[in-house]
């Protein structure tokens, strides 16, 4: 099964499977990034956006947004839940928009999603022409050279029916085999309903950069600024973790 017919035969489960997240913070970092180092502007585009639990959060504090996705049934959930925003089903590699935006966010380490290092640069390049002048791109990345592939993150949750009681556990980890510009998200997913247990496993293909690549292919374009993972502080990256937040300002 591909990550694309996985995500959306499930999408009705994506929240379940993001329990763990919490939005409000990562989306209220972002914003103070913004009023830090951007333009002043509201103009906002969330790529990979899924369901829209960031731009939730990005309406209430006055944005005007756009959400960008590849799976329309993602997208369906997220206009229930944002009316007031505006959702494209598109690729993130070559996205266009009709008018530039003054701040474009991609969280949960979705700029991987790119595939490889052809779409990353394709990903970059629509980026910058999408952002008006003194615009931000804020994301969050992995360094290939860091990846850990025996970690993996775990939950648990439960959803409660009318007629029913569903029980999830997810799982997700990174794997790298060590060369090439492609890795892995591995994803496991189980739901036990009535002591019947059905199962979902995948790979979602990623592009594997490690983050002296991925300056290299932003500082054409952007000054770039690389923070640690922390949505709560403004904390430059310490140089030896295998996460970051990239703060890039175009030129």
């Amino acid at each position: 099964m591909s990550f694309n017919a996985l995500y959306t035969d499930l999408s009705s489960y994506y929240d379940l499977m993001c329990a763990d997240i919490d939005y409000q913070t990562q989306s209220q970092g972002a914003i103070r990034l913004q009023q830090f180092f951007g333009n002043g502007g509201i103009q906002h585009l969330d790529l990979a956006c899924g369901t829209g639990p960031h731009i939730e959060h990005f309406l209430a504090a006055g944005f005007q947004c756009t959400g960008l996705d590849l799976n329309q049934p993602m997208l369906d959930l997220a206009q229930q839940r944002c009316p007031q925003a505006r959702f494209l089903q598109q690729n993130i590699c070559d996205f266009q928009l009709e008018q530039a935006v003054d701040f474009i966010t991609c969280f949960l380490y979705s700029l991987h999603y790119a595939g490889d290092t052809s779409g990353l640069t394709s990903c970059i390049r629509q980026v910058l022409a999408a952002l008006k002048p003194g615009g931000v791109f804020c994301f969050n990345a992995v360094d290939k050279d860091l990846i850990d592939n025996n970690a993996k993150v775990r939950h648990s949750t439960r959803q409660i029916t009318k007629d029913e009681q569903h029980d999830f556990i997810f799982e997700s980890g990174w794997f790298y085999s060590g060369h090439g510009d492609k890795q892995s998200l591995n994803l496991s997913i189980a739901k036990t309903s009535q002591g019947v247990t059905q199962q979902w496993q995948d790979q979602h293909p990623m592009v594997a950069v490690n983050f002296a690549q991925l300056r290299a292919l932003l500082e054409p374009a952007f000054e770039v600024i690389m923070l640690e993972h922390d949505y709560e502080k403004i904390v430059p990256w310490d140089q030896t973790s295998g996460n970051a937040l990239f703060v890039c300002i175009k030129r």
